[in-house]
C-alpha cells in the first residue's frame, strides 16, 4: 500500500544534505555548575539516509534530538548551528518551530503511552497532526488516518481509529506513534529509543513499519538506540557519543569491522551475541561515565580506558580521520589499534568465569532444587462494581513442568504476558498455585507451615528488575543488606562482617556502606539487589529481567558477576528474560513460553542451534545481531497481531492464531491445530522436547 503525500506538499530537499548540526553544544544551568550535555556535535544528514546515535546513558544522545526539535527548556543554552535544508533553526521561536514540527521535522518518542494524549482518540490525534499544517476537511483527514493505521501493520484500521491509547498494546501504541510521525511527509523523523520497553518479536513488527514508513516518505531518520543490534540492521551511518561529545563517525560497516576508538571496541564487545557458539565471559568496560559537571582534563573515557597513557590525560582529543575515508575517531591511539588490528579481546580485560565442581558431575545426578509439575495459576474475571459475579478465568499459567538443577541456571524467556512472571511469583509466594506442584529444594511448598515457610525463605531469593524500586530510597546500602540478616537473628558483629564480605563478593568498596542508593548508577544498584539476596546464603535465587533496564557495557559486567557467583557459592538461577542474547551467555538451558504453557525446553545449544518450535523460530529470528553483514542476509519471521488474552486463549494449539507455518498444511492438518492441543515430545534428543503438531528445525541464527 502507499500512502500520498498531504495536499500541497512539496519536499524541499530530494536529495543531498537535509539536516546540517554544526559544533553543537547544549549547557543546562545546576547548582554544581553548568552541566554541558552535548559538547562540539557534528553531522550531516542526507535525505533518505539513516544515522544511528549510541552510547551509554547521559552521553547526549537525547538531548541532541530535544535541541533539534527546539524543546528544550528557556534555562538551556545552545550554540552552534542547527541547519534544515539550509536554513537556521537556532533563535527561532516556539511559534516558528511549531510550524516545522510534525510538517518537516518529527520524532517518535520512547515511551508512547506518555507521548499519546490518553483523552482523545488515536484517529483524533492523528487527524490534528494534519490538520494543523494543512486545509484539510476532517472527512478527508480520517481517511488518510485510517490508511495511515493500515500502513503501519494496525489490525482493522476502520475501527481501531477510534480506539484511545489505554486499548492499544505497547506495540499497537509505537505504530500509531509512526503513523503519527509520517502524517505529513516529514523530511526528517527522529526516533527516540523506539523499541526499548517492547518485546523482541513487536521490536522487529516496529523496526519493520519504520524502514517502510521512510521508504514511504524519503526522510531522513536519526535512530538514537543504545542496541547496537538494532543499529547493524537500520543505519547507513553511526555516530558514538561519549560525555557529551562525537567519539567516533563513520558508516556502520566501518564502525562494526573497524573501530578505531576504544569505547567504540568496549560497546561492541559487551553486547551479548545469539551467534555466540561459545559460552565465554563478555568485556566489560569497568568504572561509569564521567559527570559532564566538572570534567577533568584529557580524554573522558581515560579512567576507564586500558590503552590510556600520560598523554591521553593532558589534552581532549579532537575527533580526527582516520585510515579510512569519512572515518572519524577521538582517540590518540587509533592509529595504532589501526595497524596492529586490536580487537576488544586485546585491549580488554576479559575476565574467566571460574568453573564449579558441580559441572563435572551428569545433570541427572544433580540434586534438584527447583521443581514444577503441572503447575497452574488461573485468576477469577470479575465484573460489576457493587454485585461482582464471576465471568470468566484468567489462565495465566496453565499447566507447566520445570526443573532447576543443583548449580544450573534454567532461563525462562516470551513475551510479556505470556505467564514468565506469575510463575515466579507463584513460586516466590511459597503457597499452593490453583493446581499442580511446586516443590523447593525437595519439599513441597503446600504442606509448608509459616515458620517452615520462613525458613525456607533463606535458601530462596530473588533480583528484581528495577533496582531502584527494589531499594527502599531512604536506607543506607548498609541497612538494606543488613535487614534479611537482623530478621534471622544475626549478631552486630556477624551482620557488620557479612556486609563488608558481600559488597566485596560483588564488586563494591565496603566504605560505599553508608551511601544511599541514589547515589550509585544502575549497575551499581543491580549489584547492591544481588548482594542483598545473597545475605542468607541461599540456594536457588529467582532473577527478573535483571539486566533489561541496564546499559549494555553495565550489563555486561552483571551477567559476569553472577556468572562467577554461581560457580563459587554452587547457585541455581531462574532467570527470567526476553532477550534470548542474554540468556544465551548466561543459561544451561532454556524454555520458551507462550500463553501459559512451555512450548520447547532443552540444552540451550540445543534450542538455539536447532529450534523445531515456530514460535522459538520466530524469537530467535526478531532478536537483532551485532553485525551488518549478517543482518542484511537474515531472513525475518514476522509474526502478526498481538499475544491473544490469556482470559480466552485459542483452543487446540495456542500459537495457531500467529503461526507462520499454518497456511502452508492442508486442511486436515489445520484442523488438528485447531482442536488439540500439542504434547511436549521429544525431537533431537530426550532433554530437547517441543510441542507442535509438525515439528521442523529452522536455523534463523
Amino acid at each position: 500500500m502507499s500512502i500520498t503525500a498531504p495536499a500541497g506538499k512539496v519536499r524541499r530537499t530530494t536529495a543531498g544534505t537535509v539536516l546540517e548540526v554544526t559544533d553543537l553544544h547544549v549547557t543546562f544551568p545546576s547548582e554544581a555548575g553548568p552541566v554541558r550535555a552535548v559538547r562540539g556535535l557534528d553531522f550531516r544528514l542526507a535525505a533518505g539516509e539513516t544515522m544511528a546515535i549510541v552510547g551509554e546513558s547521559g552521553s547526549g544522545k537525547s538531548v541532541t534530538s530535544l535541541a533539534i526539535m527546539g524543546l528544550h527548556p528557556q534555562s538551556a543554552r545552545i550554540t552552534g548551528s542547527i541547519k534544515l535544508h539550509g536554513d537556521e533553526l537556532l533563535g527561532r521561536s516556539d511559534e516558528a518551530m511549531s510550524r516545522l514540527r510534525g510538517e518537516e521535522l518529527a520524532m517518535i518518542f520512547q515511551d508512547p503511552l506518555s507521548a499519546l494524549t490518553p483523552v482523545y482518540t488515536i484517529g483524533d490525534q492523528i487527524v490534528e497532526t494534519m490538520q494543523v499544517h494543512h486545509s484539510i476537511s476532517r472527512a478527508a483527514a480520517t481517511t488518510r488516518a485510517v490508511e495511515l493505521l493500515e500502513l503501519v501493520g494496525i489490525p482493522n484500521p476502520g475501527v481501531r481509529v477510534k480506539s484511545f491509547p489505554h486499548e492499544f498494546s505497547g506495540g499497537m501504541r509505537q505504530r500509531a506513534m509512526i503513523a503519527m510521525a509520517i502524517a505529513n511527509d516529514p523530511d526528517v523523523i527522529i526516533a527516540d529509543e523506539p523499541t526499548t520497553a517492547l518485546d523482541v518479536t513487536i521490536q522487529a513488527q516496529v523496526l519493520e513499519v519504520l524502514k517502510k514508513a521512510q521508504q514511504e516518505t524519503g526522510a531522513a531518520v536519526i535512530m538514537i538506540t543504545h542496541d547496537l543490534g538494532v543499529v547493524a540492521g537500520i543505519a547507513d551511518r553511526v555516530t558514538v557519543m561519549y560525555a557529551g561529545r562525537p567519539v567516533e563517525q563513520g558508516t556502520v560497516d566501518e564502525i562494526f569491522a573497524t573501530p578505531r576508538m576504544p569505547y567504540t571496541i568496549g560497546l561492541l564487545g559487551a553486547v551479548p551475541r545469539l551467534d555466540a557458539k561459545d559460552k565465554e565471559a563478555l568485556a566489560t568496560l569497568e568504572g561509569n561515565p564521567p559527570s559532564v559537571v566538572n570534567l577533568p582534563p584529557g580524554c573522558p573515557f581515560a579512567p576507564r580506558c586500558p590503552m590510556v597513557t600520560d598523554a591521553c590525560r593532558t589534552d581532549e582529543p579532537p575527533l580526527a580521520p582516520t585510515d579510512q575515508p569519512g572515518h572519524r575517531a577521538a582517540c590518540i591511539h587509533s592509529a595504532r589499534i589501526a595497524q596492529e588490528h586490536l580487537d576488544y579481546a586485546d585491549i580488554f580485560p576479559v575476565p574467566v568465569i571460574p568453573t564449579s565442581s558441580l559441572e563435572q558431575i551428569p545433570r541427572d545426578q544433580r540434586d534438584t532444587v527447583l521443581e514444577l509439575s503441572d503447575m497452574k495459576r488461573h485468576y477469577p474475571l470479575m465484573k460489576g462494581a457493587v454485585f461482582r459475579r464471576r465471568v470468566g478465568t484468567v489462565y495465566a499459567v496453565d499447566g507447566i513442568d520445570l526443573e532447576v538443577k543443583r548449580g544450573e541456571t534454567l532461563g525462562l524467556v516470551g513475551e510479556s504476558g505470556c505467564g514468565k512472571s506469575t510463575t515466579l511469583l507463584e513460586i516466590l509466594n511459597l503457597k499452593p498455585p490453583t493446581d499442580g506442584r511446586i516443590a523447593v529444594l525437595g519439599r513441597e511448598v503446600g504442606s509448608l507451615e509459616r515458620r517452615d515457610r520462613q525458613q525456607m525463605r533463606r535458601d530462596l531469593q530473588v533480583v528484581f528488575q528495577d533496582p531502584m524500586a527494589s531499594l527502599d530510597p531512604r536506607m543506607p546500602v548498609f541497612d538494606l543488606i543488613a535487614e534479611p540478616l537482623g530478621v534471622f537473628k544475626y549478631s552486630p558483629k556477624a551482620i557488620e562482617d557479612r556486609v563488608n564480605e558481600l559488597l566485596r563478593l560483588v564488586g563494591l568498596e565496603p566504605s560505599f556502606a553508608s551511601r544511599y542508593p541514589q547515589q550509585f548508577s544502575g549497575g551499581q544498584r543491580q549489584r547492591i539487589g544481588i548482594a542483598r539476596a545473597l545475605a542468607l546464603e541461599p540456594k536457588v535465587i529467582v532473577l527478573d529481567e535483571p539486566v533489561s533496564a541496564l546499559d549494555v557495557s553495565i550489563q555486561a559486567g552483571v551477567i559476569n558477576l553472577l556468572d562467577e557467583l554461581k560457580a563459587k557459592l554452587d547457585l541455581s538461577y531462574l532467570f527470567v528474560a526476553h532477550d534470548l542474547a542474554v540468556i544465551r551467555h548466561i543459561a544451561d538451558r532454556v524454555a520458551v513460553m507462550y500463553l501459559g504453557k512451555i512450548v520447547e525446553i532443552g540444552d540451550v545449544a540445543s534450542v538455539y542451534d536447532h529450534p523445531t518450535h515456530p514460535y522459538t523460530q520466530a524469537l530467535l529470528s526478531a532478536i537483532p545481531i551485532p553485525d551488518p553483514v549478517k543482518e542484511r542476509t537474515r531472513t525475518r519471521i514476522l509474526l502478526k497481531g498481538d499475544l491473544p488474552s490469556p482470559a480466552n486463549p485459542p483452543s487446540g494449539c495456542k500459537f495457531r492464531t500467529r503461526c507462520f507455518k499454518i497456511g502452508t498444511l492442508t486442511e486436515a492438518q489445520q484442523q488438528r491445530c485447531i482442536t488439540e492441543v500439542p504434547q511436549l515430545l521429544p525431537v533431537i534428543d530426550g532433554d530437547h522436547t517441543s510441542a507442535c503438531h509438525y515439528n521442523e528445525e529452522r536455523a534463523v541464527v
